[in-house]
């Protein structure tokens, strides 16, 4: 098996973790030897052992300690050297007595950059740094986003009409996509930390924001509200699912309203407003705070305008049905301040395909500077 073959395997592991490690990264490892693999595993939930630990237990349960001896790791990201809620995995590795270990991608963070790396190096095990360097830098893409520029990975859904509108004159938007669209959405939400949406798709959908699966709950990623006045209704089902739920607000949100959301269990983060409405990259910086690197925004159309205008969408999926509902519909996008054609945001390489009658383009907005 080569280093490659097991940072394959390593990077399946770690994909299966996504959505579900933060505010650590979802990292993968293999332990092998020759042909064989000994163990695998992901990071745990945040407390629980990390990816290598797990691998290495895994090989000792499975074939002993002394078949690990000597055996060589792959690992999606670089390992820990400090402690933290558990102790370093380089001090797992070099009891292990492995021989060589492999890497996809370095870890940023002020307390690794490296050092685990020449630690390693130092005691004698024989380190590669940057196996499939790419494909483990998308899997860690949110982690390292907020590492490198503080703020997380944001990946924006639309799903829009032939014409451009998300719901209908009355708000009605059930269902603009089919089933095979909402199913791809699902598995979006399936490896994200968290899904936001602004308070007028919270008020008008009600929506659980949960990743399902024929018809099982299969994640539940954080929410997150985007509700400068504190809107949202505390009977809303997003306070239902065990899992914590993020409030953006102003500063002129009622103390009442504070009050209410806050015996739901919600955290409230309050941060500065912008045209009566909250300042995205402030509410951005303040989430990847909370270790949030990967958020998937679904809506709506003024949430969705705001983080285009100020530049801080990295990813769009903009589903496109065949329906019609006229221009006294809801517009897909609130205002992005776009003057002239030219300084238009643009899609690169964006990717079409078929979703049952619907069609999906994805792609990566270009960049300017941002807000």
């Amino acid at each position: 098996m080569t280093p490659e073959d097991a940072m394959r395997l390593a990077l399946q592991s770690a994909r299966r973790a996504s959505g579900r490690t933060w505010p650590n990264p979802a990292v993968g490892a293999v332990v092998w030897r020759g042909s064989t693999v000994l163990g695998r595993g992901a990071t745990r939930p945040v407390g629980g052992a990390h990816a290598e630990v797990v691998a290495l237990r895994a090989a000792r349960r499975a074939h002993g300690a002394a078949a690990v001896r000597r055996a060589s790791l792959a690992v999606t990201l670089e390992p820990c050297n400090h402690t933290g809620r558990t102790p370093p995995c380089t001090d797992a590795i070099l009891e292990a007595g492995l021989r060589r270990v492999h890497v996809g991608v370095r870890d940023p963070s002020p307390h690794a950059s490296g050092r685990s790396l020449r630690r390693l190096r130092s005691r004698g095990v024989r380190v590669e740094v940057g196996v499939l360097a790419e494909a483990c830098a998308e899997q860690h893409r949110g982690f390292l986003s907020v590492l490198e520029r503080g703020l997380p990975f944001v990946t924006l859904k639309l799903a829009a009409t032939l014409d451009g509108r998300i719901a209908t004159r009355t708000g009605d938007a059930r269902w603009i996509s089919g089933p095979a669209a909402r199913a791809f959405v699902h598995r979006l939400r399936g490896r994200c930390d968290a899904v936001a949406v602004g308070v007028g798709t919270a008020r008008a959908d009600d929506p659980a924001l949960t990743a399902r699966r024929d018809g099982r709950i299969v994640h539940r990623p954080a929410r997150i509200v985007f509700d400068t006045r504190l809107r949202v209704p505390a009977a809303a089902r997003l306070f239902d699912a065990d899992a914590p739920v993020f409030v953006i607000h102003g500063s002129e949100a009622p103390a009442a309203r504070l009050r209410a959301l806050e015996a739901c269990g919600a955290r409230l983060f309050r941060v500065r407003t912008r045209g009566g409405r909250v300042h995205a990259p402030s509410a951005l910086r303040r989430l990847a705070r909370e270790g949030l690197g990967e958020i998937l925004v679904e809506g709506g159309g003024e949430l969705a305008g705001s983080l285009l205008a100020a530049d801080l969408v990295d990813e769009l999926h903009w589903f496109v049905s065949p329906k019609l509902v006229g221009g006294d519909g809801a517009a897909a996008l609130g205002p992005i301040g776009v003057a002239r054609v030219a300084g238009a945001p643009i899609l690169a390489s964006p990717q079409v395909r078929r979703l049952g009658d619907d069609v999906l383009v994805s792609g990566r907005p270009s960049r300017g500077g941002r807000a």
